[in-house]
């Protein structure tokens, strides 16, 4: 067959392999690929590559993205996400919509992010997502990255849950952000929902969701 590219609309509980291995017993073909992961707990765009189209995936890797995302502020999470042990935050003062826009205000343009613990990011040829399950990150000094974030604005507040939509750079961790904004609101948070809504130019309205695709043609 020729080569294609797929818009796909990831539902939550699988990874993205699991789509992939879904797409390669659908088109019945092994070469079927994906131009950025999104965490099983997480939702939404995912472009795929079926056959020939595979060698196009590394144009779409650095592309912009837009995520609306749910932090549940006045706990924290070990994965910064609901798949990780929670821990609820005392002693705090409930933050009023103004406190919000304050806090969001320090990162709408870019920051100096530090990434999630529970990543694929590698420190010294380990994936620090292994370390943290085998509990051998003290000492590790995990890595830091100038991000952009072009649009931050919140869609919904109604405590303890802040619904917000933000445009960003690739390799920005949304988990990661929202543990920043709890931090600087000092209640803590971590993201309880994520869902990808763009890559670059391909929306989420032009995706499939994967019952929808039942075969090649």
């Amino acid at each position: 067959m020729e080569g294609k590219i797929l818009l796909v609309d990831k539902p939550a509980g699988m990874t993205s392999h699991d789509v992939v291995d879904r797409v390669r017993r659908i088109f019945k073909t092994r070469r079927v690929g994906h131009a950025g992961t999104l965490d099983p707990f997480a939702t939404g765009l995912l472009i795929l590559g079926i056959e020939s189209a595979t060698k196009e995936l590394s144009k779409y890797v650095g592309l912009d993205k837009t995520y609306v995302a749910t932090a549940r502020l006045g706990a924290t999470s070990t994965t910064e996400d609901p798949e990780g042990e929670i821990t609820e935050r005392t002693a705090y003062d409930v933050p009023r919509t103004e406190d919000i826009e304050t806090a969001l205000d320090r990162f709408r343009g870019g920051y100096l992010q530090t990434a999630s613990a529970f990543s694929a990011k590698k420190v010294g040829g380990k994936k620090l997502y292994e370390l943290a399950r085998r509990g051998k990150l003290e000492g590790v000094e995990i890595p830091k990255k100038q991000v952009t974030i072009s649009e931050l604005k919140v869609l919904k507040f109604e405590w303890p849950l802040l619904t917000f939509e933000v445009s960003c750079s690739s390799g920005t961790y949304v988990r990661a952000l929202a543990r920043d904004i709890g931090e600087a609101l000092g209640c803590g948070a971590y993201l309880t929902e994520l869902r990808r809504t763009r890559i670059g130019e391909f929306g989420i309205g032009d995706a499939r969701k994967l019952e929808e695709i039942s075969d090649a043609s």
